[in-house]
């Protein structure tokens, strides 16, 4: 295996500058071997990370021509169902998946029965707005734990809450992937697992940050524990030292393949566990067409491990 000073060498060339370019499983932990040893993952970009003056559907053309096959929007959406499926088709760029928006400010672990609702009906119109936009996946942060909720009780209502989503899944048929977050809930890929098994429904799985772990753990332990539950992927990089020298959330401020993912590993560990997602998604800083273009060669590089 490639070792880390030599990896970071050779990735840093290939994102410099060469441009490299299914139906999901079920959540049985019983996993077969995949029979070849190679990923072919699309690659997401989200929305709010096209920063330039354009139109709807020149985000679209401009994300398509930098060598992305896909957008994420936040959901429910701020654009006309139609205006999106009208981007979509003069951009050629597909919606695989959106991240509901209301999952933070009203937690469906929250103590109020009327806060959790509303995120449920939330969710629902989300799953809706996918299944129109051709996608299949629904981002939804499962709880938040504060001084106002106790770990215990974000535990019990979010399973509640996620389980009065089942049928808003069925009657769609898209799925729900929960993601892992700095809110102080679902610490360990041990008890992500049994989260997931715990509902035990086929539509329910994981949304996996890479990057969002390294705080408090790696990424392919996670991914080697939560197996075929993962439905989808969303890539950020992350710096311990910058974390422990300059605060907490500066540990975001270096590029994809300047952090401490070690990326030959997690992809690695992708293929191990014949992730069948589909999507490699991007969450990042936002910007221009020249950063999108330099995020758009980092990925070609992690892709290419």
């Amino acid at each position: 295996m490639m070792d880390r000073k030599n990896f970071i060498k050779s990735a840093s060339l290939l994102a410099g500058g060469a441009v490299v370019a299914p139906a999901l499983g079920s959540n049985n932990p019983l996993m077969a071997k995949p029979m070849e040893n190679t990923l072919k993952l699309k690659k997401g970009v989200s929305f709010y990370m096209i920063k330039e003056e354009l139109s709807l559907v020149d985000k679209c053309k401009l994300v398509k021509d930098l060598g992305f096959d896909g957008i994420e929007f936040n959901s429910p959406v701020d654009f006309g169902l139609d205006e999106l499926l009208e981007a979509k088709e003069k951009s050629g760029i597909e919606i695989p998946s959106v991240v509901n928006k209301d999952h933070w400010s009203k937690p469906l672990s929250d103590p109020d029965p009327e806060v959790r609702q509303f995120t449920i009906d939330s969710v629902a119109k989300s799953l809706a707005d996918v299944k129109v936009l051709g996608g299949d996946t629904v981002l939804v942060v499962p709880g938040v734990v504060n001084e106002k909720i106790p770990y215990g009780v974000a535990y019990r209502n979010a399973l509640d809450s996620v389980r009065k989503l089942i049928p808003h899944a069925e009657k769609t048929g898209m799925k729900i992937g929960l993601e892992n977050v700095w809110s102080n809930f679902i610490l360990s890929p041990v008890e992500a697992r049994q989260f997931v098994d715990e509902i035990n429904h086929p539509l329910v799985g994981w949304y996996f940050d890479i990057g969002n772990i390294l705080r408090y753990g790696w990424p392919e332990h996670w991914i080697a524990e939560l197996n075929r539950r993962i439905v989808k992927l969303h890539a950020k990089e992350f710096s311990r030292r910058k974390m422990n020298d300059e605060g907490l959330w500066k540990g975001f401020g270096v590029d994809l393949l300047a952090g401490d993912n070690n990326w030959p590993v997690v992809m690695q560990a992708l293929r191990d566990i014949d992730y069948r997602g589909g999507w490699l998604t991007v969450e990042l800083g936002d910007g221009d067409r020249e950063y999108l273009q330099k995020v758009s060669k980092q990925v070609d590089a992690i892709l290419g491990l």
